[in-house]
Order: structure tokens, then C-alpha cells, then sequence
């Protein structure tokens, strides 16, 4: 139970940073008194918690959406001004869905045997990070949510996709898709929690109804930090989440290389 907890505690922390919640549940698995991979089912239930802690944050965009996407489907009525955009942003996002619902459904397996070595999750921690570093630092801050389009929606997905292994990070990626697409921080911020939605609760479904008390705790500290994050991106950038990154990274390759732990 503490374990849970604990891992609770992890998830809420670092699922919505651009840091990898996977990587960390997956390192902190090996120093836990069980001393081992949590796996990727466990992962998977625990981000329910999460995504809930969205579900609430962005009640009112998610409302928006729904009522947009119900009115068109049957009144068939042409829709205007916001609620257009809104439709419009609910196709772009079950688009974006695409990708990882493919992959996920098809390779799931396969990932979850070949791509948990803590070697592989280093390296996406380092790589993964100088690029975000890279586009955050280059990318323009010229596009908002109503420039999105197909192209721009299944780009998005795509990078969600490569979520699927630890080290990547799910925001990260999609954030780095769109700053590289030049899309401003908060922006990408936004599409990248909203496009989170029906992967997360539909892979946490499938696995679902265990592990009750770390969804809770993963949903509370989840929704904080959510909180914080999007005020955080106002006025910062993604920096100290680079070096962050790097230097787990390499603290992580450090490890293996002593063996302290092992892959």
C-alpha cells in the first residue's frame, strides 16, 4: 500500500512535466523494497488519476468541446464563431488519437518487452530533452490552437506516440512537436493535455480497476501541479526541465555503468 502510494505520489508529480513519468516509476521501481518494474500495466492504471486531475482543470474547455461536437452531430446545424472551433478541435483531437491508439493497440506488447531497458530509458531522457531544449529555445511563438489543422493534429500524434516508451515523455514530445511547429508554449501546453485525454483513459480502461489508491493520489497531486504548470509557462520556459532531464539521464547511465543498479 505505501508502495502505491508512493508511486501516487511520482505519477502526480511528473505525468504532466515534460520529464517522463514513466522513466521515473520505471527507475524508482529498481530502489523500492520489492526492487522491481512497477510495468507497464501499473503505469498505465495509475495515469486514470491523472488524467482526471485534466478532466477537472479543463472542465470548461472539455464542456465546450462536447456541446460543440453534440450540436453538430445532430441538429447537423452549421455551426459559427467558437463553437465551429471547438467542433473543430474535438475532430483534430480523436485524430491525433490516431497514432498511439495503433500503436498501442498493435505494439503494445512488443514495447512493453523490448523497450523497459533502464539503458533505453536514459537515452530517451537525454535525447529527448536536447531536443526539447533545441525547439523550445528556437521555435517561434507565432501559432495558437485555431492554426491547428490535419496535418498539425496527427503531428501532434504521432509524437504522442512515441510516449509508449519510458523516457520520452507524453508532453514532452507533443510540446517539442509543437514548438517546432511554432506553436506558442501554452498553446502546444493546452492541445498536448486535451490530446492526452482519450489515450490515456482508453489504455487505462483496458487495464483498468486496480491499484485504487494510487489513481487517487496520482489524481490529487496531478491536478496541483497542472495548476502550477500553466501558470508556470506564462513567463518561463522549458529550460529547467531540459537540464532536468539530462542530468537524470546521465545520473541514470552513471548507475548502470557501476553497477548500482541493473537494466
Amino acid at each position: 500500500m505505501l508502495e502505491a502510494i508512493f508511486l501516487g505520489i511520482i505519477q502526480g508529480l511528473t505525468e504532466f512535466l515534460p520529464i517522463s513519468s514513466s522513466a521515473h516509476i520505471r527507475i524508482l521501481g529498481e530502489f523500492l523494497p520489492s526492487a522491481q518494474d512497477p510495468g507497464a500495466t501499473f503505469t498505465a492504471i495509475m495515469q486514470i488519476g491523472t488524467e482526471i486531475a485534466v478532466l477537472i482543470y479543463f472542465r470548461a474547455d472539455i464542456a465546450r468541446l462536447i456541446s460543440a461536437s453534440l450540436r453538430w452531430l445532430i441538429r447537423r446545424s452549421e455551426l459559427v464563431g467558437e463553437a465551429k472551433s471547438d467542433a473543430r478541435l474535438s475532430a483534430l483531437i480523436l485524430l491525433g488519437s490516431l497514432p498511439i491508439f495503433f500503436l498501442g493497440y498493435f505494439g503494445q506488447e512488443y514495447i512493453r518487452q523490448n523497450f523497459r531497458s533502464l539503458y533505453l530509458v536514459a537515452a530517451a531522457l537525454i535525447v529527448f530533452g536536447l531536443i526539447l531544449g533545441v525547439v523550445d529555445h528556437y521555435g517561434k511563438n507565432m501559432r495558437d490552437l485555431d492554426a491547428l489543422g490535419a496535418k498539425d493534429g496527427i503531428a501532434f500524434g504521432i509524437a504522442q506516440s512515441l510516449a509508449l516508451i519510458p523516457g520520452v515523455s507524453r508532453s514532452g514530445a507533443t510540446i517539442a512537436m509543437g514548438r517546432a511547429m511554432g506553436y506558442r508554449r501554452e498553446a502546444a501546453l493546452r492541445y498536448s493535455f486535451l490530446l492526452a485525454i482519450p489515450a490515456v483513459l482508453g489504455s487505462g480502461a483496458f487495464e483498468l480497476f486496480n491499484s485504487l489508491s494510487t489513481t487517487l493520489t496520482a489524481f490529487t497531486i496531478g491536478y496541483l501541479v497542472i495548476s502550477w504548470l500553466m501558470k508556470y509557462v506564462q513567463t518561463k520556459s522549458f529550460v529547467p526541465f531540459v537540464i532536468y532531464r539530462l542530468s537524470l539521464g546521465t545520473l541514470l547511465l552513471i548507475l548502470l555503468s557501476t553497477g548500482a543498479i541493473s537494466a
